[in-house]
């Protein structure tokens, strides 16, 4: 079994749970299925990199870890569920009235996506929106993929790519099926154009709180 060393870390740990979840921090208060914690850090990972409070309930208050086997099903999670395995930080820390709460940092991925092995084999990639890990839309895993193969580049805009930037230059943010109506273009050439736009860091897929959206890359 692998010993916890935690260090006095009452006044850290205040802080950062004052904060709340949000896009960067995650609460977890008990760690029993490795595939859960493995979700949020392929959403982490996929997005700016976050952490994991394990010991902390949703609502802020310090239960602590439980079980020291805990670390165990936190790497678990990063090797072998996550595909590629992703290397996480733990570092605990003794929080009010002497409970111990692990910190486990997750750094943006270099390679994305990153994957999550489901039940049955099943692959998904997740990404962080505010305090949630939703599953990501599946034209922004192609993007993902294309910029890792042809590091992004794009030599020149086609007519189609003109004709969807002039979409987002007019809405400001459309659904892939709205640009695919507006358009009047296939869903094989809508998925390409959006594919090597978002690739190129031209545009990107957002989440609006309801829907994945076109927009203008930032």
């Amino acid at each position: 079994m692998k010993d916890i060393h935690a260090v006095k870390g009452k006044f850290l740990i205040q802080r950062l749970i004052e904060e709340g979840e949000h896009e960067h921090q995650d609460f977890k208060f008990a760690i029993s299925d490795a595939r859960k914690i493995a979700r949020s850090i392929s959403a982490f990972a996929n997005n700016d990199g976050g952490h994991l409070l394990i010991g902390v309930k949703d609502n802020g208050k310090v239960a602590g870890v439980r079980n020291e086997e805990d670390i165990y099903v936190v790497e678990q999670a990063a090797q072998s569920y996550c595909t590629p395995a992703q290397e996480i930080k733990v570092k605990a820390y003794i929080a009010e009235g002497g409970a111990v709460v692990m910190k486990v940092d997750i750094e943006a991925s270099a390679v994305r996506p990153v994957m999550v092995r489901e039940a049955e084999g099943k692959m998904k990639a997740y990404y962080r929106v505010n305090d949630e890990n939703i599953v990501a839309h599946p034209l922004m895993v192609k993007i993902w993929r294309k910029a890792a193969a042809d590091n992004g580049m794009l030599l020149e805009l086609s007519h189609g790519q003109r004709a969807l930037l002039d979409l987002i230059d007019e809405e400001k943010q459309l659904t892939f099926e709205r640009y695919l109506h507006r358009a009047h273009v296939s869903q094989a050439l809508g998925e390409e154009i959006v594919t090597r736009l978002g690739a190129a860091g031209i545009i990107k897929l957002a989440y609006n709180g309801t829907e994945f959206v076109i927009t203008a890359a930032d």
